[in-house]
């Protein structure tokens, strides 16, 4: 128990470090947070010693969120993998086509949807790649579970900007007592919670909520440890936790099956750490290998003795942080990147005065009668009202100014602002779908767009590496726990549904010694050709003018259709797949009937051929009978 007391108050230590080191990024976090969700507050005039805030503002035109939400892309990457060397070239294609599954089982529209809005408002964002045993089904045992950190999940080691480089850190996770007790074991209904904005920007406590504090550290062999703790209680240690552990029945020491050993019954036992397991073969028996012993006997001759050995294999070992960072624009000496908020943020602020001096303004106009001294005039809503007036003078005296104030300048500016934040980020006109009056046609609208596209394309890069990153861990972690084949489906060159496996045995490899490794070498990046990373729309045009112009072959011609609809149908127009079946069958029906004229022209081809024979050996030797 002193060990454990300590163990956790060095990590608590370490934590305490750690945040307070990050707490700046944390507050900057708050601020982007408010900035994006339309604050009305103003912030002081630089220089001033005025210690009264400015008054919140009355109107806000909120620019911030209508930048960020012009950036939103709902394109998700897809992976391509390289193989380091030339006989892996069909694992790396297995690998692309699982990885494509896992994309589709995954909630990744709903994380795409998220990220795509945190990571420019706190300049990024993080993947947690998890493996969850609880996840099984009829043949499977476990599945990849992935999930959004928000970036004020998520505490660093001081001064370190890479996450691989890192020594250790830290997520904290707003967990229900309930899920504690499922997950470790652990009753913390007492506890309360340490950190809730952990949950998010809410402050607020829950009482059913506590505050998961979970480190990841680099063990001293280089692989991944992990320690997770509640307040002052320790949930978990473990120094190499991404090593197979096998729950086995502390009574028998058996292999249990859930919590109940299938041969005592009893339901005690504890995780083992398993470096290997049995070799097995078509059948699941285990394999067995010859071993040769020296040994001496009573005169002390050696000899040699056999005997037969369970083959063990090696499991494999990620040892990668299961934490992937999204960066909206790298910066020298900063882990997030930059914000696209904290960009504008001046101009925004600016816009918040200039919209409230303006609401003042007008309301500050008005009208005002001038009347005779003495003169009433009924204030009601009826349309004729009658002034009643004594002589002509007093009607010459009635007038109404109307003071109207200028609001030009204040518009002007405001609109420079506008212009101004957009230009810092590179969002045009063409690219928010808006009417542009720089470009007089439909190619000069595309260039416009392509260009500010263009002054956005680091962004995309940032995002594709983040999920090159993604990949790479997801495979290593299906190395690494996926014991059972996998099924999967993919397409084949002319577009037709397959369906295949993935099983982890097809990457284990023997050396030259006989050695068994596993075969990781594959480089992790993402397709950038890839139909659903494009503009649909744009490309089905693109095809059908392709058609038009004979780049597939006779635009007639239903070999030429069939190519034609399996494109479209991968550019997912709608009832393309349709429409190729019965290309595909009326071209098979046109094959039949040319097989036919064929068979029919050899034919009469040989009939004419014997007539021909029969009539020269005729001329040969005679008529019959001569």
């Amino acid at each position: 128990m002193k060990k454990d007391r300590n163990l956790l108050q060095k990590w608590q230590e370490r934590l305490r470090k750690a945040r307070q080191e990050y707490q700046s990024a944390l507050d900057k976090m708050d601020d982007c947070q408010s900035l994006y969700l339309g604050t009305h507050k103003i912030d002081k005039t630089r220089g001033t010693t005025a210690k009264v805030n400015p008054k919140d503002a009355t109107t806000v035109r909120n620019v911030v969120a209508e930048i960020v939400e012009a950036e939103v892309s709902s394109d998700i990457p897809t992976p391509k993998v390289t193989p380091q060397h030339q006989e892996d070239e069909q694992l790396a294609k297995t690998i692309e086509d699982y990885l494509r599954d896992e994309i589709d089982r995954l909630p990744f529209e709903r994380i795409n949807d998220q990220d795509e809005r945190t990571t420019p408002v706190h300049g990024g964002d993080l993947f947690l790649v998890e493996w969850d045993n609880t996840a099984m089904t009829h043949t499977t045992r476990g599945a990849l579970s992935v999930s959004l950190l928000h970036p004020k999940q998520f505490i660093p080691q001081p001064g370190v900007y890479e996450i691989p480089d890192m020594d250790y850190f830290f997520i904290q996770l707003a967990q229900t007592k309930d899920y504690i007790k499922k997950k470790y074991g652990v009753d913390v209904s007492t506890e309360s919670e340490e950190e809730p904005d952990a949950r998010g920007f809410d402050t607020s406590t829950v009482d059913d909520m506590v505050t998961e504090n979970i480190g990841y550290f680099r063990n001293k062999d280089g692989g991944i440890g992990r320690v997770a703790w509640c307040n002052d209680i320790l949930l978990e240690y473990m120094d190499d936790y991404q090593a197979r552990r096998i729950k086995h029945c502390t009574k028998c020491g058996a292999e249990m099956n859930g919590d109940t050993c299938p041969y005592c019954g009893s339901d005690k036992g504890e995780d083992q750490v398993e470096d290997k397991f049995p070799r097995t073969d078509e059948n699941g028996i285990p394999m067995v290998k010859i071993v040769e012993d020296i040994q001496l006997d009573e005169m002390g001759v050696p000899y040699i003795t056999q005997r037969e050995e369970t083959e063990m294999l090696p499991y494999y070992k990620p040892d990668v942080y299961p934490v992937v960072l999204r960066r909206n624009v790298s910066a020298f000496g900063s882990l997030m990147g930059i914000s696209d908020v904290e960009m504008i943020r001046d101009q925004q602020m600016a816009l918040n005065k200039l919209t409230s001096e303006v609401d003042i303004k007008l309301l500050a106009g008005g009208s005002y009668v001038i009347l005779p001294k003495g003169v009433q005039v009924k204030r009601t809503d009826e349309q004729f009202k009658v002034l009643e007036v004594t002589d002509p003078q007093q009607k010459e005296m009635v007038d109404v100014i109307t003071l109207q104030p200028d609001i030009s300048k204040d518009m002007a500016y405001m609109q420079y602002t506008y212009q101004a934040m957009r230009e810092q980020i590179g969002i045009t006109d063409s690219f928010q779908g808006r009417a542009d009056t720089t470009a007089t046609s439909g190619t000069a609208k595309e260039f416009s767009a392509a260009q500010a596209a263009g002054r956005l394309e680091s962004k995309r890069v940032m995002k594709n590496a983040a999920y090159a990153d993604l990949f790479e861990v997801m495979f290593k972690f299906l190395l690494a726990y996926s014991d059972e084949p996998r099924p999967m489906t993919f397409k084949d060159t002319d577009g037709t549904p397959q369906y295949g496996m993935f099983d982890k045995m097809q990457f284990l490899k023997f050396d030259d010694a006989g050695e068994p490794y596993w075969d990781d070498e594959f480089l992790f990046s993402v397709d950038q050709t890839a139909p659903l990373a494009g503009n649909r729309e744009a490309l089905w045009q693109e095809a059908r003018g392709n058609l038009e112009k004979g780049c597939f072959g006779n635009p007639t011609d239903y070999q030429t259709l069939v190519m034609f609809w399996t494109i479209m149908e991968g550019l997912h127009y709608p009832l393309a797949t349709e429409i190729k079946q019965q290309m595909r069958k009326r071209l098979e029906e046109q094959q039949m009937m040319q097989q036919q004229q064929m068979q029919q022209q050899m034919l009469g081809q040989i009939q004419q051929q014997a007539q021909q024979d029969a009539q020269r050996a005729v001329m040969q030797n005679g008529m019959p009978g001569m």
